[in-house]
């Protein structure tokens, strides 16, 4: 599923036009973007936690080159899934 699919089961659900699902959908997204962004976590009990996790710096690898180059410590996104999520899987 794409966020294109998303948008369509959203509009049929909630039985509203697929420029109103885009709003939802599109508006669920900022926010937990947001959110992550302000509080470093977002929970959604029973579905998952988007978290802000921290990369170290490190040495890697140029594959073109095979020369070791340093990459600095950077943030990324982390998502746990919640328990009822993954007993659904």
């Amino acid at each position: 599923m794409n966020k294109r699919d998303l948008i369509e089961s959203v509009s049929k659900e909630l039985d509203i036009s697929k420029a109103d699902g885009e709003r939802a959908v599109n508006s669920v997204l900022a926010n937990i973007s947001k959110g992550v962004k302000k509080d470093k976590s977002v929970q959604l009990l029973g579905f998952g936690s988007f978290l802000v996790k921290k990369r170290k710096a490190r040495k890697a690898r140029n594959p073109q080159t095979g020369e070791m180059i340093k990459v600095k410590a950077s943030k990324t996104v982390g998502f746990k899934v919640g328990k009822k999520f993954k007993e659904m899987i």
